[in-house]
């Protein structure tokens, strides 16, 4: 290349001395001039820097008891994964000791612009030098001096001795670059020699002190020289060689240099000369640490397990838990004690008859048992089973396995064997069942006609329920956490992805590992959830709510709902067809053609050829994002198509393309799976497809709902509370207005707009009304002034005048809100109407968007938590009717508020009187539930 005569020259940086070196070397186990060719490698880490990029680059992470975590994790992967990559032979990080060095002494003003760390940050330095050294990595800081000064002092040492990296993404640290030393920067992936340090920085690694000396640096405040500038800088040191060489060309009157950079050349000698030596790294340092400290080494697991079980990394936890297995075969028939080790030697393998009708027998006769159905689909419509796992309640469990295809299976059980057998167990009304996933094993149940299953418990059921929002309560979570028993995730078993297995191709002690660890955990699990379950107030919510529930998910999710496939095609067309159109329009609109699809080509398009003015930033560019093109709408008609656009392609791509091919071929009805274990608040969640998605608030939206039809001689019935959430608080509050408005059955949005506008109800305008509604529904959310000036396109004086008389008609509102955060600021948590509780170990969080992102969910939680108990409540009383009195009527989807039914036609007005009765008396409250139901021939018709 052209540049590479500039780049191979000597290190202008000090070498150190003969008795700096000796530190290193006098017990070094590779001499100097004996090194083979093949250099080992030195890793040398800039701790400091990846503390902060980790800190930045993950945001509003910590752990149940509000103790921020999101820059050890950052820091902890980032140090992980370059031991994996790399594989280094040696390691140091290098941590920055104090803020006060001797470049201070120098020049006081060095880094003193620099604000504090984050305070969610300061508690974090010390634990990130607690996993740095559970992963035995040696670790250098030392008092006057900063990272880069150690990290230069080794680097020197051992340069021509080992092949050195510096990991960092300072660029004042590329002055270290040479053959020899190399500087990687992980987030990007990128390395750095002497090459690469040209292409970026535009000079040699030599030359790096001096252009931070022409140019300064902001960042640590060092004064360089005005007007000089990156561009500069390098064409001066290109021309120059050096700093001493442009000021020799200076004196020598040199005609390339001239004018106002003249000037400040000569105006400013002194802080440049001063930039050198503040920009330069020592590399004399004096250290004591040997070549051998360094050595890479194995980690000390058991302190990284007690480590990241504290900060609760999950995944890292289960990890460095080192399994164990202790023989405890002394027949004790009480179930283990918390703190038992997981004891493979008591899980058995189940292949003949007899064997399982005498584990059953025993299990009947201890009337307690913890039961898991294992198959291949996941499909709730699917119900094929491979194996069941059975565990008593002192530590003994068992795999069947009735399905595998393996060369080992030839012996196995047949499936009809495997029910047979344990029809004991399912048909015994005293058996005391612990069914783990409950509500997708009932549903399996309820295929082999055992739909009046009534379990007993459900480790993971209660596990959401004592911490909702804790971790994905998985059974590997829990045990782990609980129980310190490290079973292994599904994908190590299984694989994922593309290179995901099913169970069938397991070999049997494969599977028996698996299978029997997780019934075991249930068992072990239960007597210690139990007590918590009591202690917190939590067992009528799990037993008389959630336990129950998860039966009725159960047999939703294989009854399924019928869709339309020929008016889903049909639909798709006609979305595909005006995307198209509408497409066309934004090319003429835009005078070019773009990819719609590309925010980055519509930004130029609409920022710079259109010249509308940009809104917000993003990392990549001016943001396209929804709430950006409709405030640009009213300035131009582009903006308003391309949401058009969106909306159109995103219907067609997540629904009406998408739910055909989800129709199962068996019963021809789609089925969702319902997530009872995901939401803080307490609501269900509709998975694989998502049913609770589809929009209702456009025609577009409103006609997927069509597609959704009742089988023959059968109309769906919809029943949906009347802002049930509204009715929450009013209740919650107390504010006698609000609670008067429902009792008389007002239209509440009215009401309101009346009371903040002070007219008269009849007076009340469209846009007065529709002002009140988002008020309304805005204050449940902690709406601010400036949300609500922008989304009713009014100033920020006017919507923050709206707001303050709101609360002057409703004073008990913001009282109530007042109360509830105290309540939570001093026990951490806050509950429910019927008692579910939502911890907030953020409440007190010195970051300030975590913080009020948490001040909102208590305000939230207990609203929308209270409406999610309601609806459960009335889903099951519901249940119970149709089961007594209208056994051909199905409930067949929840959304929230709304339920539907599929009811044969001839049934339509007695059972909905029936639904509409259960769910406004399901519960008291100061204000009357109102229940909206009507019937048709599809999801539409019926809403």
């Amino acid at each position: 290349r052209a540049v590479s005569v500039v780049y191979w020259m000597p290190q202008r940086l000090t070498m150190p001395s003969p008795a700096a070196r000796a530190v290193f070397h006098p017990a070094n186990p590779l001499p100097l001039r004996s090194v083979p060719m093949s250099k080992k490698s030195l890793y040398l880490v800039d701790g400091s820097t990846l503390i902060f990029r980790a800190y930045f680059a993950i945001r509003h992470l910590s752990n149940s008891k509000g103790l921020p975590t999101n820059a050890v994790y950052g820091f902890t992967s980032m140090l992980r994964k370059l031991i994996r990559d790399h594989a280094p032979d040696y390691l140091v990080v290098v941590f920055d000791k104090s803020a006060q060095t001797f470049r201070n002494e120098l020049y006081p003003e060095y880094k003193a612009h620099r604000p504090p760390a984050p305070e969610d940050l300061v508690p974090q330095f010390g634990l990130v030098r607690d996993v740095t050294k559970a992963l035995n990595i040696h670790s250098l800081e030392m008092e006057g001096f900063e990272a880069d000064d150690i990290i230069a002092t080794l680097a020197k040492a051992y340069e021509g001795t080992l092949k050195t990296v510096i990991v960092s993404s300072d660029k004042d640290l590329m002055q270290l670059v040479t053959e020899d030393t190399s500087m990687l920067d992980t987030m990007k992936n990128v390395h750095y020699g002497p090459g690469e340090v040209f292409d970026k920085m535009g000079v040699r690694p030599d030359a790096i002190i001096d252009y931070l000396a022409l140019m300064g640096d902001k960042v640590d405040n060092i004064p360089g020289v005005p007007g000089i500038g990156k561009k500069s800088a390098a064409k001066l040191l290109n021309a120059y060689g050096s700093l001493e060489g442009v000021y020799n060309a200076i004196e020598a009157g040199d005609p390339g240099i001239k004018g106002k950079q003249l000037e400040n050349l000569t105006n400013h000698r002194d802080d440049a000369f001063l930039s050198q030596t503040l920009a330069t790294a020592k590399v004399d340092v004096p250290l004591s640490d040997k070549l051998e400290d360094f050595a890479s080494r194995d980690p000390d697991r058991p302190t990284l397990a007690e480590l990241f079980k504290r900060l609760e990394f999950k995944t890292w936890h289960r990890e460095f838990t080192e399994p164990t297995q202790e023989d405890d075969s002394d027949g004790a028939s009480n179930t283990p004690p918390a703190g038992t080790p997981l004891d493979r030697s008591r899980h058995v393998l189940v292949r003949q008859r007899a064997v399982l009708d005498q584990v059953v027998d025993v299990l009947v006769k201890a009337k307690r048992c913890a039961l898991e159905l294992h198959r291949d689909s996941t499909h709730p419509a699917d119900s094929g089973l491979v194996g069941v796992a059975l565990g008593s309640y002192d530590g003994d469990a068992w795999y069947v396995p009735c399905g595998h295809t393996t060369l080992d299976a030839v012996d196995q059980l047949g499936p009809s064997d495997v029910w047979a057998a344990i029809e004991p167990l399912l048909k015994n009304s005293e058996m005391h069942l612990n069914l783990p996933r409950s509500s997708t094993q009932l549903g399996v149940l309820s295929r082999h006609a055992w739909d009046r299953i009534a379990p007993a418990f459900d480790p993971v059921l209660a596990s959401y329920v004592l911490h909702a929002d804790k971790y994905e309560h998985s059974l590997e979570n829990i045990a782990l956490d609980l129980l310190g028993w490290p079973l292994r995730e599904k994908s190590e078993v299984f694989g994922s992805g593309k290179n995901r297995r099913p169970l069938s191709v397991l070999d049997l002690e494969q599977a028996k590992d698996w299978a029997c660890g997780r019934i075991a955990a249930a068992a072990v699990l239960q007597p210690l959830q139990e007590l918590a379950l009591k202690e917190d107030g939590l067992e009528s919510l799990f037993r008389e709510t959630e336990l129950p529930l998860a039966g009725v998910l159960g047999s939703m999710e294989v009854e399924g709902v019928r869709v339309d496939v020929p008016q889903l095609k049909r639909l798709s067309e006609d979305f595909g067809l005006r995307a198209k159109k509408i497409e066309l329009a934004c090319h003429e609109l835009a005078g070019e053609t773009f990819s719609i699809g590309s925010p980055k080509q519509l930004s130029v398009v609409l920022f710079e050829k259109l010249e509308l003015p940009p809104k917000k930033r993003t990392k990549t560019g001016y943001s396209t994002d929804s709430s950006v093109l409709e405030e640009l709408s009213s300035q131009h008609p582009l903006p308003g198509q391309v949401l058009a656009w969106r909306s159109l392609t995103k219907l067609k791509s997540t629904y009406t393309d998408q739910l055909p091919g989800l129709v199962h071929a068996d019963t021809g009805r789609i089925h969702t799976t319902y997530g009872q274990t995901v939401a803080a608040t307490g609501r269900l969640s509709s998975l694989e497809p998502n049913l609770q998605n589809i929009p209702i608030r456009t025609e577009d939206g409103r006609r997927i709902r069509s597609a959704f039809i009742a089988n023959e001689g059968c109309t769906l019935v919809s029943a949906d509370y009347s802002q049930i959430e509204l009715r929450i608080l009013a209740h919650l509050c107390g504010s006698e207005p609000l609670k008067a408005a429902f009792r008389d059955g007002a239209d509440i949005h009215r009401r309101t707009a009346s009371e903040i506008f002070e007219v008269d109800e009849d007076d009340v305008t469209r846009d007065q009304r529709a002002m009140a509604k988002t008020v309304n529904f805005g204050i449940l959310y902690g709406m601010s002034a400036w949300r609500l000036a922008r989304e009713q396109n009014i100033s920020r004086p006017a919507a923050k005048g709206i707001i303050e008389r709101y609360f002057s008609r409703y004073p008990e509102i913001e009282a109530w809100k007042t109360e509830t955060l105290e309540t939570a600021r001093q026990s951490g948590l806050v509950r429910t109407l019927y008692g579910r509780i939502r911890r907030l170990p953020n409440i007190h969080s010195k970051n300030h968007q975590l913080r009020a992102f948490t001040e909102r969910a208590a305000i939230n939680t207990p609203i929308q938590g209270t409406a999610a108990d309601i609806i459960k409540m009335a889903m099951l009383k519901v249940q119970d009717s149709l089961g007594t009195n209208a056994k051909q009527s199905k409930m067949v989807l929840q959304v929230h508020d709304e339920l539907l039914f599929e009811v044969p036609a001839q049934d339509v007005s007695a059972v909905s009187t029936m639904i509409v009765d259960e769910m406004q008396n399901v519960c008291e409250l100061d204000v009357p539930l109102v229940v909206n139901c009507s019937s048709g021939a599809t999801w539409l018709e019926a809403h």
